[in-house]
């Protein structure tokens, strides 16, 4: 692999850029969360209405964000292999705050509340809930999103290309499948290049059943089948979320060796689990269709034995390896490696209630249940967010040598305390077959609720010491720059 240029001006400012937004964003969404919850559970009362606008905004805004902040972490890491584009990692964020944008008109202003799953043919039979002039802005606010990022994954196929000649070297093929030579890519280049491969069709499908809804809009003639479109919806939803915490995961390759002083070695273990998902992730996805009779049986049974064996190659690698990793390492936590390590745990855990669910004679009872929000929570609070969060704590760490303070202590263990709480709410419910996307609950319900009411205003508090910190770091080291005339960026 030839050695890449030096990256070019700007970049570090544009990794930034993506973490702040990813910071107020990622706090909105939990403040909106902590409302939905609040409605349930009877402590305040929005109304159905935009119990459902805030469902919508919430759960698009946290796959986008998610999206967003898997980006700048697989982004900083990547580039420093191979030669990125400064241009394409800032036009994808323009185009994501301008497809926000229209995501929050259509919602806010149209009263569009349709779920972030937009279903076919719902957008267009609202009953006078909203028109199809907000029902279009918020379809075109998802497909602006989504070409931003099809804009950033077709650089990186491209960076990924000129610097390791094809996608089969930079998943180490020639060492998985030939003589392993111990030149294997490093961990970040393999994991980008399945993120590449499977985002790259998920985005194109997205795009395409969403250009086609559009179309529908307007020309009603123009019929979609309910089932194709449906399937579609899901593939692109499915594998752009799993897509993030394979984003994320590389702060974990790339941090935890340099707390510990070890590397964390491409092998042919861990290159044979990342090929194996990188099929896997994109056959998964009709576990979320068991009640679809309709659907083609085949694929249902794919979808039930995939989603048995996709928690093991990279879950179990992944988590192994970071054991391996600090066991005995000496290590210094601080709240920068406590939460990469606790993301580990998260995934797993995580993972757990998704092979349950994913079983069709439990899914038959509980897929339409709270149990499905307490396994996405747990992934994603436990799992990507925290290795987010932990990301902001290294690139905003002045120096190996900064303590942490007892805020971030205690927001660290509040953050676990809530996350566990607020998923364990959840998931209790869904055994006791409390209904999803519900804004009323029975009497019967409402004291899981006010559980997970409490345990959201933890992970909210939490949340926001660890914004605060990383944007009162960032203020600080460019005060100390601009003082001292150096460059943006030294410090990271």
């Amino acid at each position: 692999m030839a050695t890449p240029p030096p990256p070019e001006r700007g970049a570090h400012a544009g990794v930034v850029a993506y973490l702040a937004t990813s910071a107020g964003v990622l706090l909105l969404m939990m403040v909106f969360g902590l409302l939905m919850r609040a409605e349930q559970a009877r402590f305040v009362s929005l109304g159905a209405q935009w119990f459902y606008q805030l469902m919508t905004l919430h759960g698009a805004g946290m796959v986008g964000i998610a999206g967003i902040a898997g980006a700048a972490i697989m982004w900083h890491f990547l580039n420093q292999y191979v030669a990125l584009s400064v241009r394409i990692l800032y036009a994808n964020l323009a185009l994501f705050v301008a497809g926000v944008g229209l995501v929050l008109g259509a919602v806010l202003v149209g009263g569009f509340h349709g779920g972030w799953t937009f279903l076919y043919p719902l957008p267009s039979h609202s009953l006078g809930l909203w028109s199809d002039g907000a029902a279009a802005a918020f379809l075109a606010g998802m497909l602006v999103i989504g070409t931003g990022f099809l804009l950033l994954q077709l650089d990186v196929a491209r960076a990924i290309v000129a610097g390791y000649g094809s996608f089969a070297r930079a998943l180490g093929w020639p060492q998985l499948f030939g003589r392993d030579d111990g030149r294997a890519p490093p961990p970040t280049v393999v994991a980008s290049a399945m993120v590449t491969v499977v985002n790259l069709i998920a985005l194109v499908v997205g795009a395409s059943i969403l250009a086609m809804m559009l179309v529908n809009l307007y020309f009603p003639e123009f019929r979609i089948d309910p089932m194709l479109a449906k399937a579609m919806i899901y593939f692109f939803g499915h594998v752009f979320i799993n897509a993030t915490i394979y984003m994320a995961v590389i702060a974990v390759y790339e941090i935890l060796p340099r707390y510990t002083r070890r590397p964390w070695k491409a092998n042919r273990v861990f290159l044979a689990s990342w090929n194996c998902s990188t099929l896997m992730v994109m056959f998964i996805f009709p576990h979320h269709l068991l009640m679809d009779f309709a659907f083609p049986k085949w694929m249902l049974v794919m979808g039930h034995i995939i989603g048995y064996l996709n928690t093991v190659p990279i879950l179990v690698v992944t988590g192994y390896g970071a054991l391996t990793l600090v066991y005995r390492s000496g290590i210094a936590w601080d709240t920068g490696s406590r939460l990469l390590f606790l993301s580990m745990f998260g995934w797993a855990a995580g993972a757990m209630p998704a092979f349950i669910d994913g079983t069709i004679r439990v899914n038959y009872v509980m897929h339409n249940t709270l149990w499905v929000p307490g396994h996405f929570h747990t992934y994603l609070l436990l799992g990507m967010v925290a290795m987010a969060f932990g990301f902001m704590y290294y690139i905003a760490k002045p120096s190996a040598k900064t303590a942490d303070g007892l805020a971030d202590r205690a927001a660290f263990w509040a953050y676990v305390a809530g996350s566990l709480g607020f998923a364990l709410a959840f998931l209790y419910a869904g055994k006791e077959s409390v209904a999803r996307r519900y804004a009323e609950h029975l009497p019967e319900w409402v004291p899981y609720d006010r559980i997970g009411t409490a345990f959201a205003v933890l992970i909210v508090a939490a949340a926001l010491v660890f914004a605060v910190r990383f944007l009162a770091r960032l203020a600080h080291a460019r005060g100390d720059q601009a003082r001292a005339g150096a460059p943006q960026g030294a410090a990271a």
